[in-house]
């Protein structure tokens, strides 16, 4: 199924040939599209057909009169569904991707977009409503419980997202009991704490990341990655990244521009899923760090879950290889579908289990 008729049935197959000929001919007039899109219609209907298309804000109209032509729109490559399979089909050098750091992205192009759709925000309500409703019927101690189990599942899960090999239960034990597995790494037992003293941090100081700065990301940053040979400060060398050509920043002072510029976007959203979601990614697609920047980002974007008193998430039935999957394309594509519906999924998984 392609991309637009995923995200709307009514969608022809002339609206489908139209998206993907100006995905592959960027800038085309009616009449480039009428003459090489192999489409077998008027041009009256055609201009109705791009017309809707520009209204429903999947299209970019350029110029006027003669000069007209049309480009996919910022939005319509933001949240349209990218099937994980098929693009991961191609090899890595096979991809064409947006191999450079988007500045436009947190300047302009994400501020005044919706990421959410009212049936995803329908969504994620009622999991909220239904998350305050359990919540009234815990004692402290029953919530201080839940609490505690969510935040072992977190610190396993994203450790395991980073290579980890404890399983679950050897967390839990080396958590509650400190109590090491045979046959693993110092390293990997003091990530796991490290996760659980970030997690105890953000729960007992829930308004220290109110408001969010990069003092406070480099903190968290800084309890997560103790004891365990990784720079503490924002990087001021290049990055790279397994298994994609995108290239993240590798001047310190853009870097740290970029942070800001987070920072001030997470800071104007008053949506409280589009925070939690914009910093989880965003985090990530920066990279401020030599390593430990997908960790800080799960912590920080639950801390402000957890600030707002929404649920938290331990991300604990994700896949580790689809995560990075959905990370890798919004790397490369700037398109947030793939990692927005493990958001959402998560967030149904975390209310439905944890209280």
């Amino acid at each position: 199924m392609s991309r637009i008729a995923q995200m709307e049935d009514s969608k022809t197959e002339f609206y489908n040939k139209i998206m993907d000929f100006i995905r592959q001919n960027p800038n085309s007039s009616s009449k480039d599209i009428l003459e090489n899109g192999d489409l077998k219609i008027s041009l009256a209907t055609l201009k109705r057909q791009l017309a809707e298309l520009v209204s429903k804000n999947y299209l970019t109209k350029n110029n006027k009169g003669k000069n007209t032509n049309y480009t996919l729109s910022l939005y319509f490559d933001l949240i349209s569904p990218i099937n994980i399979n098929t693009y991961f089909s191609q090899e890595i050098d096979e991809r064409k991707i947006k191999s450079n750091f988007n500045f436009e992205l947190i300047r302009n192009e994400i501020k005044s977009i919706p990421l959410f759709s009212k049936l995803e925000l329908d969504k994620l309500t009622q999991l909220q409503n239904q998350f305050n409703e359990n919540v009234k019927k815990l004692t402290i101690n029953e919530y201080n419980k839940e609490i505690e189990r969510l935040a072992i599942d977190l610190s396993w899960k994203s450790s395991q997202i980073e290579g980890n090999t404890y399983s679950l239960l050897e967390t839990e034990q080396l958590l509650t009991k400190k109590q090491t597995a045979q046959g693993k790494t110092k390293e990997e037992a003091v990530m796991l704490l490290n996760h659980k003293e970030a997690i105890d941090f953000i729960v007992e100081n829930s308004n220290y990341i109110e408001p969010i700065s990069i003092s406070k990301i480099e903190n968290i940053h800084r309890l997560l990655t103790k004891e365990l040979a990784i720079d503490f400060n924002i990087r001021k060398n290049k990055v790279g990244i397994s298994g994609t050509n995108y290239t993240p920043l590798d001047n310190e002072f853009q870097i740290r521009e970029a942070l800001e510029l987070t920072c001030e976007l997470v800071q104007a959203k008053d949506n409280v899923f589009e925070k939690a979601f914009l910093i989880l990614l965003l985090i990530s697609y920066i990279q401020p760090f030599n390593d430990g920047n997908k960790r800080t980002a799960r912590i920080i974007s639950n801390a402000i879950l957890i600030y707002q008193n929404y649920c938290p998430i331990s991300f604990r039935t994700v896949d580790s290889v689809e995560y990075k999957k959905a990370i890798l394309i919004f790397y490369e594509q700037n398109n947030i579908s793939a990692f927005k519906k493990i958001f959402i999924d998560q967030f149904e998984f975390a209310v439905n289990t944890y209280f």
